[in-house]
Order: structure tokens, then C-alpha cells, then sequence
């Protein structure tokens, strides 16, 4: 326990320093910014590798999978790249509310921020409730996989373009329970109007976007759980994959219509993962495997995205 809230401590200290000095006053994050931090948080999730790489060999953390010290720091960055690389999808999700809600770029960040932090208390409840079925229940594992594929399906034939955050349950509730205006006063979540005390657009697309991520999430676990059921790496893995989302989404969210392929390189990431977990009882995939999947799924996205013109650029050459 002292390992966990050591973790949980350092993650809280990373955000103060985020909001409460780095990020203090509100403006418009640029990409040069984002790539430096989206590059910083990458480099700090790598290295957090050699924690636990150290945990797992001096034998001061639980280890009920029996990991040796290099497997447990294979499925660590696994378990990173998977949830990186789904996290993706939820970058244009978030691009879509904001638009949606008309949410100006000088106060983008300061809503993500208090999204990541209930992001984070949210998964780790899920994740705890995850490995714990997967413990108790070792049938539920093909549920995941199935999930999975279904998943994979459904993006495959849908993809974003029908999301609408103000046709969304999630929005006509809010209206509901709380009243709401669309003006916007500063960074402020809440305003007094003629008496009342109301909800702003910030306030509406935090919501949105907290919803969201959960829904993301019911996808994003049980992928990480294909790889290991070692809660630590579990958690350590998606929360160094979440930190690092604000400035992915500032640097990413400018290149989703040049990049319009990596859309398919996460289908075939959850299709992978999926039949993984169907099949874990009767094939073993070595962990150097499923890394060189992802990896290679993810580069193939963006190399058709770069080489594969556009069909309106067809139409209007000819």
C-alpha cells in the first residue's frame, strides 16, 4: 500500500504543479508547447519503466502474477502504448465537444485538466473492479474479448462522425437537473445570474467529456487486462497514458484530418487485443508481439494518412 500511495502521490504532485504553477494563467496552449510537453510526458512514462523494473526485482511490491522484472516492464509499456495509442479516439471526441460547446482555446486546457483528475479517480475504481473479476471470475476474460471485437466492429462501420455532445443523454440531463447558460465568464464553471447560480458551457463539456472517457474506458481496461492482471501495472499504465493526454490532444487535435487512417489502426489494435483475450487460455502471445502490433498498426495509420491523397485532391486534379 505505501508503493500505491507513493504513486498516487507523485500523480497528484505532477497535477498541482500543472495548474497551480506551470499552467497558472489561462492562454492559448500552441503546438511548439504541446509537442514539448506531449514529449516531456512521454519521456517521464518511459523512464517510470525503470520503477518498475526496480519494484518488481527488489520484491517490495506485490506481485501476484509472478512477473519476472523485464516481463513486468515489457507489459508496463504495453499496457502505456495501448492506452496512448486508444486514447486517440477520445482526442477527437473531445475536439467534437469543445466545437460543440464553443469552448475558446485559452480555457481548453484549464477544463481538461479538472477532466484528467476525475479520469483518473473514475479508472482507478475500474480498474480495481476489473482485475478483481478477472481473479474471481477467470470465464469473464472472454467477455473482455468479445466486448473488444464488438467494439472494433462498431468503430470499424461508424466511426465519430455521428457524435453530437448536445444530442447526447448526458447533455439533456444536465439541462434538466441544473440550469445552464451559454455565456462564458472567464474559466469560471459556475456564474450568478438573476440570482441563480448556473452552469457554463465550461461546467457542460467538463461533464461531457468525464462521461465520456468513462465510456472510453470500458474499452481501454479490458485491453490492458489482455496484457496483465497485475493491478499496479494496470493502473501505473493508464494513468502515465492520461497525464500525458491534455498536451497530446493540443498537439494531436490539429493533425485528426491529415492522420484520418490511424482511425483504422485502432480497430486493428482492439481487434488484436480482443482475440487475444478470447484465445489466452489456449495460445500464448509473446508480450514482443503484441508491442510490435501496436506499434506497427499505429506507423502503417500514419504513413497511409501521408501517402494516400485525399479523394476531393483526386477529384480536383482530374
Amino acid at each position: 500500500m505505501i508503493i500505491w500511495g507513493a504513486f498516487i502521490f507523485l500523480v497528484f504532485i505532477f497535477l498541482a504543479l500543472d495548474l497551480g504553477v506551470l499552467n497558472k494563467k489561462d492562454h492559448v496552449i500552441r503546438s511548439r508547447e504541446a509537442s514539448i510537453w506531449t514529449a516531456l510526458w512521454f519521456t517521464v512514462a518511459m523512464s517510470f519503466s525503470g520503477v518498475i523494473y526496480w519494484l518488481f526485482s527488489s520484491g517490495i511490491i506485490d506481485n501476484p502474477t509472478g512477473l519476472t522484472p523485464g516481463d513486468a516492464v515489457l507489459k508496463y509499456i504495453t499496457g502505456y502504448l495501448i492506452e496512448l495509442s486508444l486514447s486517440i479516439d477520445n482526442v477527437f471526441v473531445i475536439a467534437v465537444i469543445f466545437s460543440a460547446f464553443a469552448i475558446p482555446p485559452i480555457y481548453q486546457h484549464r477544463v481538461l485538466f479538472w477532466g484528467i483528475l476525475g479520469a483518473i479517480v473514475f479508472r482507478a475504481f475500474m480498474i480495481l473492479f476489473g482485475v478483481a473479476l478477472i481473479n474471481k471470475f477467470e470465464w469473464i476474460i472472454y467477455v473482455f474479448g468479445v466486448f473488444l471485437l464488438y467494439t472494433a466492429f462498431k468503430m470499424l462501420r461508424t466511426g465519430n462522425s455521428d457524435f453530437n455532445p448536445k444530442d447526447s443523454f448526458v447533455f439533456k440531463q444536465i439541462k434538466k437537473i441544473y440550469p445552464i447558460t451559454t455565456v462564458i465568464n472567464g474559466h469560471n464553471f459556475f456564474v450568478k445570474k438573476m440570482g441563480l447560480t448556473v452552469a457554463t458551457p465550461l461546467f457542460v463539456a467538463l461533464i461531457v467529456i468525464e462521461i465520456t472517457d468513462v465510456m472510453f474506458a470500458l474499452d481501454s481496461i479490458p485491453a490492458i487486462l489482455a496484457i496483465t492482471s497485475d493491478p499496479f501495472i494496470v493502473f501505473s499504465s493508464n494513468i502515465m497514458a492520461i497525464l500525458g493526454l491534455r498536451s497530446m490532444y493540443f498537439l494531436v487535435s490539429r493533425m485528426l484530418t491529415k492522420f484520418r487512417y490511424i482511425h483504422y489502426s485502432l480497430v486493428v489494435i482492439l481487434a488484436f487485443v480482443g482475440f487475444k483475450m478470447i484465445f489466452s487460455h489456449y495460445v500464448t502471445i509473446p508480450e514482443w508481439i503484441s508491442l510490435t502490433v501496436i506499434v506497427v498498426s499505429l506507423l502503417s495509420g500514419v504513413l497511409a494518412s501521408i501517402l494516400i491523397p485525399q479523394k476531393e485532391e483526386v477529384i480536383k486534379d482530374n
